[in-house]
């Protein structure tokens, strides 16, 4: 029998740098980082908080030490290991003064064998981390320097780039145990990976297994595989180490993505036995379900359809980074509340992108459980990469890992070979000076296509995120596949989202600050304004706070003061995003998918998230629910943008035909209505209906068109931008009551109010809120929801929650 205990406690960590800290025996934190273990000491200050990040720098530039002294029992095993689920990053491994190893990868496994080791009472086990820095330097320094979107050495470690800093991370590269540490010992035999290839065909569930065995002891043993109450038993002879066994199953459910059927799971269990006893096993959830991806040319280009049961899914996608900076505190209950703000956005997809990490198996078995479908990339991001040793061995040996790892999950569906790095070598002048040089091709075009089809071979594989699927196409073509759209945030205004035809849009996206009570968590600024030195801190982007005034002017009014920037910059960005996925759904089938940048933060600070590093929503969420909503109603330019007139599109992404009446009113800048449409809809299931509107119906002058208050989100066109519309000053009245949990916030509009918003979170930080971004004409009634015991009792706060700056319109 086998037993398998984590070594979690006792750890103390030594080393520091003169002149700033150092330690000898502080206690550590397993799984955690220098950074986690020295904050839990106070002996740095919060990196997350105004300036501190730079007084972290020295950590990743300095060696460090963990040590533990464990027991071991007399119990006669066969076999022990050492098991590391995450070395961050080059380690040196010793047990009771003999070296194991050394490790370069924070992305695999490590096993160490150390049966003749180990000993009877006390261990010491030693692992020393060399500097980050030094480590990559030094191996920058024997290969050559390679481009880089940031001047940092982070390609040359197998260590998540995003540690070296990001345009919406901070840079706090350092070591640790980042994963667990465990002691296995075990008898005769162990299983050393069990790989299931999960299949359907012809109406049979499928799964072929591959079971690879480590034996002690030159013996036959038995393998006992189960599923959904059948079993089979498979002898594995004394001179071989694996099996492959199939497994069977009569009409299984199948495995849909959220909004499109459920999403049953089934147990799969390996046993090993010798002489009737069990000395191992290992268990794990599966989903039938087949995963395509159309990439063949049409008349149009390349289309990028993904296709589950055989079925399109048009992909309501969002773009995931680590939740968090210091990567051991993502626990499952963070990664649980976060995917659950994914599903309540409507959104059907997450891509977990290239410069971060796999994610752990917490994350996979929520979106297996939730109908989340990931695309996932490996882990290369916005730089070239060498492929002289130790890196290609080291690639190899990570991507088999988390692949074998992976292949479980039926949420996990594609495989992606880089973020941006094909990209970058067609348009960011990587050749010149290089061109005999390796980047990272051999990656993607022969090491990890070769490895997913031999080690997976259920799901596709797509060489980088942008890809054109051919290598003499420019790679973010948008008539061919996918393409990432970053000329609007950093160039153009954001109608320009309407000047492409994309097939699948997998990065765009637009920026705005977090919310309140997450500002004021980060900056201690007095006063508080959008140039005060620590807000610009907080701002990694290039030119960030001149970008976003560029939006603030092409659209919004005169900003006051830093409420009014907060606020309005915030609507902005919801706009933004509105904007484009609205577009780009009514493109469909031509187009079939579009994956913001991004869901969440990893930190508190400016960005393009939708939730903000402290996990409250941005306006920008609200708007992702409405623009994902199963049914949409959207007006649009006619003629691609080009012409006068207005059409509207509706999109029924739902298995169930859409026969309904949409009214609409057109409306004086005063709200008072002009006249009034009735359209008919009549659409069938997963498809679009297209209405120009008549000439009289299109808004000019100041105008706007407006739908009522129906069963899907209110889609409004306006003729003129906020800054330049005839706008009454918004006038409301507001009444708050308690409701059980909270308050609810009742407006009546006595004029137009225009994208209205309630700020909980200014009165109580983990206050939370039911809706935003609403546009009322007058005489209409909108209720907010708040979620806050404290508000609720608290009644002298309720009349703080009826006027600004808690409750807030574009024309107040």
């Amino acid at each position: 029998m086998s037993t398998k205990r984590n070594l979690h406690d006792g750890w103390t960590l030594s080393g520091g740098r003169e002149g700033q800290i150092e330690v000898d025996g502080l206690p550590a934190a397993v799984p955690g980082s220098v950074h986690t273990d020295l904050l839990a000491a106070g002996l740095i200050t919060d990196p997350y908080v105004d300036q501190a990040e730079t007084e972290t720098a020295w950590i990743g530039r300095t060696d460090w030490t963990y040590r533990l002294a464990f027991e071991a029992g007399a119990e006669p095993f066969d076999g022990s290991d050492l098991v590391f689920d995450g070395l961050d990053t080059a380690a040196r491994i010793s047990l009771n003064g003999a070296c194991l190893g050394e490790t370069a990868n924070m992305h695999r496994r490590y096993r160490f064998d150390v049966h003749d080791l180990i000993r009877e009472g006390r261990n010491e086990l030693e692992v020393h981390f060399t500097a980050p820095y030094t480590y990559a330097q030094a191996q920058r320094d024997r290969l050559g320097d390679l481009p880089n979107a940031y001047p940092e050495p982070g390609n040359f470690i197998r260590k998540a780039a995003c540690n070296f800093g990001w345009d919406w991370g901070p840079n706090l590269a350092g070591a640790g145990l980042w994963r667990s540490v465990r002691l296995e010992r075990w008898n005769i035999a162990r299983i050393d990976a069990v790989v299931p290839r999960v299949t359907v065909e012809d109406g049979r569930g499928i799964v072929d297994l591959e079971v690879r065995l480590h034996k002690a002891v030159a013996t036959d043993v038995e393998l006992v595989c189960a599923l959904a109450g059948t079993e089979r038993s498979v002898r594995v002879t004394a001179g071989e180490d694996r099996a492959q066994v199939r497994l069977e199953l009569d009409d299984p459910q199948l495995w849909w993505p959220i909004g499109h059927g459920d999403q049953p799971l089934y147990g799969l269990a390996v046993a090993l036995l010798a002489h009737g006893q069990e000395l191992d096993s290992w268990t794990k959830r599966i989903g039938f379900r087949t995963v395509e991806l159309d990439t063949e040319p049409d008349g149009e280009g390349r289309p990028y359809t993904l296709k589950i049961n055989g079925k399109p899914v048009w992909v309501k996608g969002v773009n995931w980074i680590p939740d968090e900076a210091l990567f051991s505190r993502i626990d499952a209950p963070r990664l649980h509340r976060r995917l659950a703000q994914a599903v309540d956005a409507n959104v059907n997809y997450v891509r977990v992108w290239g410069g971060g990490i796999y994610e752990s198996e917490d994350f996979y078995d929520r979106c297996d459980e939730l109908g989340l479908l990931v695309g996932q990339d490996f882990l290369f991001a916005c730089a070239a990469y060498p492929e002289e040793e130790p890196f290609w061995s080291e690639v190899a040996a990570e991507a088999r890992d988390n692949l074998e790892r992976l292949t479980p999950h039926p949420s996990l569906v594609t495989w992606t070979g880089n973020n941006e790095n094909i990209w970058g070598w067609h348009d960011w002048d990587w050749r010149d000076g290089f061109s005999d040089r390796t980047w990272g091709s051999g990656y993607y075009y022969d090491l990890l296509p070769k490895l997913v089809e031999t080690v997976d071979g259920t799901r596709p594989y797509w060489p980088g995120s942008p890809y054109s699927g051919e290598r003499d196409l420019h790679p973010n073509d948008p008539a061919h596949a996918s393409m990432h759209i970053w000329d609007v945030w950093n160039d153009l205004d954001y109608t320009h989202y309407r000047d492409q035809r994309p097939r699948f849009v997998a990065e765009f996206g637009y920026q705005a600050p977090p919310t309140w009570a997450t500002v004021r968590r980060m900056v201690t600024d007095e006063p508080l304004e959008a140039e005060s030195p620590n807000m610009l801190w907080h701002q990694k982007a290039m030119d960030g706070q001149a970008k976003l005034q560029r939006g603030l002017e092409a659209h919004l009014p005169p900003v006051r003061d830093f409420d009014d920037w907060l606020y309005f910059t915030q609507v902005n960005q919801a706009r933004a995003l509105r904007l484009g996925i609205e577009y780009f759904r009514s493109l469909q089938p031509h187009c079939m998918g579009a994956i913001m940048w991004q869901l969440n933060d990893c930190w508190p600070v400016t960005s393009w998230a939708a939730v903000d590093g402290e996990e409250r929503k941005k306006p920008l969420w609200y708007a992702l629910k409405d623009v994902f909503a199963d049914r949409l109603v959207t007006f649009q330019p006619d003629d691609e943008g080009k012409g006068e007139g207005v059409k509207l599109v509706a999109v029924n992404d739902s298995d169930e035909p859409w026969n309904d009446v949409v009214g609409f009113w057109k409306c004086s800048a005063e709200g008072r209505i002009l006249g009034r449409a009735l359209l008919k809809l009549e659409i069938g299931a997963r498809d679009s209906a297209t209405v120009e509107l008549q000439e009289g119906s299109v808004p000019t002058g100041g105008e706007f068109l407006i739908t009522g208050t129906e069963s899907f989100p209110r889609a409004t066109w306006f003729s003129k931008e906020d800054k330049d519309m005839d706008w009454a000053k918004a006038h409301w009245t507001a009444e708050a009551r308690p409701v059980d949990g909270g308050v609810a916030v009742t407006v009546t509009a006595e004029t137009v109010l225009r994208d209205l918003c309630l700020f909980p979170d200014r009165l109580d930080p983990d206050a939370a809120v039911d809706r935003a971004l609403v546009t009322l004409i007058p005489g209409e009634q909108a209720t907010f929801t708040v979620t806050s015991e404290a508000l609720a009792a608290d009644p002298a706060k309720w009349e703080a929650l009826c006027a600004k700056p808690v409750l807030r319109a574009v024309n107040d």
